[in-house]
Protein backbone atom coordinates (compact mmCIF):
# COMPACT_ATOMS: atom_id res chain seq x y z
CA UNK A 1 0.00 0.00 0.00
CA UNK A 2 1.39 3.50 -1.25
CA UNK A 3 0.34 6.76 -0.17
CA UNK A 4 -3.36 5.80 1.18
CA UNK A 5 -5.17 8.81 2.00
CA UNK A 6 -8.86 8.80 3.34
CA UNK A 7 -11.14 11.58 4.63
CA UNK A 8 -14.34 11.49 6.02
CA UNK A 9 -16.09 14.81 5.89
CA UNK A 10 -12.97 16.92 7.59
CA UNK A 11 -11.13 14.21 9.54
CA UNK A 12 -8.19 13.53 7.45
CA UNK A 13 -7.63 9.59 8.63
CA UNK A 14 -4.98 8.32 6.75
CA UNK A 15 -2.59 11.43 5.24
CA UNK A 16 -0.66 9.15 2.66
CA UNK A 17 0.44 5.80 4.69
CA UNK A 18 2.55 2.70 3.36
CA UNK A 19 1.83 -0.56 4.14
CA UNK A 20 4.82 -3.21 2.81
CA UNK A 21 4.65 -7.01 3.54
CA UNK A 22 6.83 -9.69 2.05
CA UNK A 23 5.73 -12.99 1.26
CA UNK A 24 5.69 -14.86 4.03
CA UNK A 25 6.23 -12.24 6.43
CA UNK A 26 4.19 -11.34 9.85
CA UNK A 27 3.46 -7.68 10.07
CA UNK A 28 2.41 -6.46 13.28
CA UNK A 29 0.27 -3.28 12.90
CA UNK A 30 0.41 -0.71 16.03
CA UNK A 31 -0.63 2.26 16.90
CA UNK A 32 -3.23 4.19 19.54
CA UNK A 33 -6.86 4.52 19.07
CA UNK A 34 -7.42 6.79 16.63
CA UNK A 35 -4.02 6.22 14.75
CA UNK A 36 -5.84 4.90 11.46
CA UNK A 37 -5.12 0.70 11.65
CA UNK A 38 -8.88 0.44 11.41
CA UNK A 39 -9.27 2.31 8.16
CA UNK A 40 -6.14 1.06 6.50
CA UNK A 41 -7.43 -2.21 7.67
CA UNK A 42 -10.67 -1.74 5.99
CA UNK A 43 -9.27 0.27 3.28
CA UNK A 44 -7.07 -3.25 2.20
CA UNK A 45 -10.22 -5.26 2.95
CA UNK A 46 -12.56 -3.46 0.64
CA UNK A 47 -14.73 -1.95 3.18
CA UNK A 48 -13.55 0.92 2.52
CA UNK A 49 -12.31 2.85 -0.89
CA UNK A 50 -8.99 4.89 -0.58
CA UNK A 51 -9.33 8.58 -1.93
CA UNK A 52 -5.65 8.28 -3.55
CA UNK A 53 -2.54 6.03 -3.38
CA UNK A 54 -2.04 2.56 -4.89
CA UNK A 55 -1.99 -1.05 -3.69
CA UNK A 56 -0.11 -3.67 -5.17
CA UNK A 57 -0.36 -7.77 -4.75
CA UNK A 58 2.96 -9.60 -6.14
CA UNK A 59 4.15 -6.15 -7.88
CA UNK A 60 1.11 -5.94 -9.74
CA UNK A 61 -1.77 -3.30 -9.26
CA UNK A 62 -4.83 -3.91 -7.89
CA UNK A 63 -8.20 -1.70 -7.84
CA UNK A 64 -9.74 -2.94 -4.30
CA UNK A 65 -13.39 -1.43 -4.34
CA UNK A 66 -15.22 -3.64 -2.72
CA UNK A 67 -14.55 -6.36 -0.38
CA UNK A 68 -15.16 -9.10 -3.58
CA UNK A 69 -11.62 -7.24 -5.09
CA UNK A 70 -10.25 -7.86 -1.79
CA UNK A 71 -10.79 -11.78 -2.13
CA UNK A 72 -10.24 -12.04 -5.71
CA UNK A 73 -6.68 -10.17 -4.79
CA UNK A 74 -6.09 -12.96 -2.41
CA UNK A 75 -6.82 -10.58 0.60
CA UNK A 76 -8.56 -12.36 3.64
CA UNK A 77 -9.58 -10.33 6.76
CA UNK A 78 -10.56 -12.40 10.43
CA UNK A 79 -12.26 -9.38 12.31
CA UNK A 80 -12.26 -9.75 15.91
CA UNK A 81 -15.58 -10.57 16.07
CA UNK A 82 -14.56 -13.80 13.68
CA UNK A 83 -17.86 -13.91 11.77
CA UNK A 84 -18.94 -17.26 12.50
CA UNK A 85 -22.34 -18.89 13.04
CA UNK A 86 -22.38 -20.53 16.16
CA UNK A 87 -25.43 -23.32 15.23
CA UNK A 88 -23.44 -24.68 12.74
CA UNK A 89 -20.80 -27.31 12.29
CA UNK A 90 -17.02 -26.36 11.39
CA UNK A 91 -17.20 -27.68 7.58
CA UNK A 92 -20.55 -25.52 7.17
CA UNK A 93 -18.41 -22.24 8.42
CA UNK A 94 -15.43 -22.99 6.54
CA UNK A 95 -17.29 -22.99 3.17
CA UNK A 96 -20.22 -20.19 4.76
CA UNK A 97 -21.65 -18.70 1.81
CA UNK A 98 -19.33 -20.80 -0.87
CA UNK A 99 -20.50 -24.04 -0.48
CA UNK A 100 -19.62 -26.53 -2.76
CA UNK A 101 -22.46 -28.50 -5.20
CA UNK A 102 -22.59 -31.70 -6.64
CA UNK A 103 -21.23 -31.20 -10.35
CA UNK A 104 -23.84 -32.37 -12.86
CA UNK A 105 -27.38 -30.32 -13.61
CA UNK A 106 -30.87 -31.77 -13.07
CA UNK A 107 -32.37 -32.33 -9.50
CA UNK A 108 -29.25 -33.28 -8.18
CA UNK A 109 -26.84 -30.24 -8.63
CA UNK A 110 -29.23 -28.87 -5.95
CA UNK A 111 -27.62 -30.80 -3.43
CA UNK A 112 -24.61 -29.53 -1.02
CA UNK A 113 -21.23 -31.92 -1.48
CA UNK A 114 -20.58 -32.54 2.12
CA UNK A 115 -17.84 -35.47 1.30
CA UNK A 116 -15.70 -33.25 -0.72
CA UNK A 117 -15.76 -30.23 1.41
CA UNK A 118 -15.50 -32.66 4.99
CA UNK A 119 -12.11 -33.75 3.09
CA UNK A 120 -10.92 -30.45 2.32
CA UNK A 121 -11.80 -28.72 5.59
CA UNK A 122 -9.90 -31.57 7.16
CA UNK A 123 -6.75 -31.66 4.58
CA UNK A 124 -6.41 -27.64 5.65
CA UNK A 125 -6.91 -27.76 9.27
CA UNK A 126 -4.63 -30.97 9.45
CA UNK A 127 -1.84 -29.12 7.56
CA UNK A 128 -2.58 -25.72 10.27
CA UNK A 129 -2.35 -28.27 12.70
CA UNK A 130 -5.62 -27.54 14.46
CA UNK A 131 -7.03 -29.72 16.73
CA UNK A 132 -10.84 -30.43 17.08
CA UNK A 133 -12.82 -32.65 18.98
CA UNK A 134 -15.15 -33.03 15.54
CA UNK A 135 -15.43 -31.18 11.92
CA UNK A 136 -19.56 -31.94 13.04
CA UNK A 137 -19.05 -29.84 16.30
CA UNK A 138 -21.06 -26.78 16.29
CA UNK A 139 -18.98 -24.00 16.87
CA UNK A 140 -20.43 -22.40 19.59
CA UNK A 141 -19.36 -25.11 21.43
CA UNK A 142 -15.47 -24.53 20.56
CA UNK A 143 -12.77 -22.39 22.86
CA UNK A 144 -12.33 -19.09 22.13
CA UNK A 145 -8.29 -20.44 20.46
CA UNK A 146 -10.32 -23.25 18.08
CA UNK A 147 -12.94 -20.55 16.74
CA UNK A 148 -10.22 -17.99 15.72
CA UNK A 149 -8.17 -21.48 14.03
CA UNK A 150 -11.63 -22.05 12.15
CA UNK A 151 -11.79 -18.40 11.00
CA UNK A 152 -8.23 -18.45 9.55
CA UNK A 153 -8.50 -21.85 7.99
CA UNK A 154 -11.65 -20.08 6.32
CA UNK A 155 -8.60 -17.75 4.56
CA UNK A 156 -6.40 -20.39 4.00
CA UNK A 157 -9.06 -22.84 2.32
CA UNK A 158 -9.62 -19.76 -0.46
CA UNK A 159 -5.98 -19.43 -1.64
CA UNK A 160 -5.18 -16.04 0.35
CA UNK A 161 -2.46 -14.92 -0.08
CA UNK A 162 -2.43 -12.29 3.12
CA UNK A 163 -4.48 -12.76 6.44
CA UNK A 164 -5.13 -9.66 8.40
CA UNK A 165 -5.82 -10.80 11.89
CA UNK A 166 -7.66 -7.86 13.72
CA UNK A 167 -6.74 -8.67 17.85
CA UNK A 168 -6.90 -12.30 17.52
CA UNK A 169 -5.39 -13.04 20.79
CA UNK A 170 -7.98 -10.51 22.87
CA UNK A 171 -9.64 -12.00 25.87
CA UNK A 172 -8.25 -15.31 25.04
CA UNK A 173 -6.52 -17.58 28.04
CA UNK A 174 -2.64 -18.49 28.00
CA UNK A 175 -3.15 -22.02 26.19
CA UNK A 176 -6.17 -20.49 23.72
CA UNK A 177 -3.29 -17.86 22.75
CA UNK A 178 -0.66 -20.40 22.54
CA UNK A 179 -2.65 -22.20 19.90
CA UNK A 180 -3.11 -19.26 18.18
CA UNK A 181 1.22 -18.06 18.20
CA UNK A 182 1.17 -21.62 16.29
CA UNK A 183 -1.31 -21.14 13.84
CA UNK A 184 0.30 -17.89 12.96
CA UNK A 185 4.07 -19.10 12.78
CA UNK A 186 2.34 -22.01 10.38
CA UNK A 187 0.88 -19.65 7.99
CA UNK A 188 3.92 -18.26 7.99
CA UNK A 189 5.24 -21.59 6.85
CA UNK A 190 2.89 -22.44 4.26
CA UNK A 191 4.20 -18.58 2.64
CA UNK A 192 1.08 -16.61 3.47
CA UNK A 193 1.88 -13.04 4.78
CA UNK A 194 0.02 -12.09 7.86
CA UNK A 195 -1.04 -8.36 9.09
CA UNK A 196 -1.18 -9.00 12.88
CA UNK A 197 -3.02 -5.70 14.95
CA UNK A 198 -2.72 -5.57 18.29
CA UNK A 199 -2.59 -3.50 21.17
CA UNK A 200 -0.33 -6.58 23.07
CA UNK A 201 3.02 -5.70 22.86
CA UNK A 202 3.80 -9.46 24.12
CA UNK A 203 2.01 -10.58 20.88
CA UNK A 204 3.49 -8.61 18.79
CA UNK A 205 6.93 -9.30 19.94
CA UNK A 206 6.01 -12.99 20.21
CA UNK A 207 5.46 -13.81 16.64
CA UNK A 208 5.76 -10.67 14.25
CA UNK A 209 8.92 -9.73 11.94
CA UNK A 210 8.68 -6.33 11.88
CA UNK A 211 5.90 -3.93 13.09
CA UNK A 212 4.50 -0.33 11.43
CA UNK A 213 3.33 2.03 13.45
CA UNK A 214 0.83 4.67 12.88
CA UNK A 215 -0.04 7.79 14.74
CA UNK A 216 -2.63 10.35 14.07
CA UNK A 217 -3.41 8.53 10.44
CA UNK A 218 0.33 8.54 9.25
CA UNK A 219 3.04 6.74 9.70
CA UNK A 220 5.81 6.74 12.84
CA UNK A 221 8.09 4.25 11.89
CA UNK A 222 8.77 0.29 11.09
CA UNK A 223 10.97 -1.72 13.65
CA UNK A 224 12.42 -4.80 12.92
CA UNK A 225 11.62 -7.21 16.24
CA UNK A 226 14.91 -8.58 16.20
CA UNK A 227 16.90 -5.21 16.36
CA UNK A 228 14.25 -3.05 18.46
CA UNK A 229 12.58 -3.14 21.62
CA UNK A 230 8.68 -2.88 22.91
CA UNK A 231 9.67 0.53 24.56
CA UNK A 232 10.86 1.67 20.87
CA UNK A 233 7.18 0.88 19.25
CA UNK A 234 5.64 2.39 22.58
CA UNK A 235 7.89 5.27 21.88
CA UNK A 236 6.81 5.93 18.23
CA UNK A 237 2.98 5.21 19.55
CA UNK A 238 2.82 7.81 21.74
CA UNK A 239 5.21 10.31 20.10
CA UNK A 240 7.64 10.45 23.14
CA UNK A 241 10.80 10.41 20.95
CA UNK A 242 9.14 13.27 18.86
CA UNK A 243 8.54 15.65 21.70
CA UNK A 244 12.05 14.54 23.45
CA UNK A 245 13.98 15.13 20.18
CA UNK A 246 12.02 18.73 19.47
CA UNK A 247 12.93 19.36 23.29
CA UNK A 248 16.54 18.81 22.64
CA UNK A 249 16.77 20.84 19.60
CA UNK A 250 15.02 23.99 21.42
Amino acid sequence: MRDIRKTFGHVEALKGVDLEVAPGEIMALVGDNGAGKSTLVKTLAGVHVADAGTIEVDGEPVAIRGPQDAVDAGIETVYQDLALCDNLDVVANLYLGRELRTPGSGPLARFLAVKRMTAEAKRILDDLSVTLPSLRTQVGTLSGGQRQSIAVGRAVLWGSKLVVLDEPTAALGVQQTAMVYRLIRTLKERGISVVLISHNMVDVYEVADRVTVLRLGANAGVFDTRTSTPQDVIAAITGSDAIRLEGETR
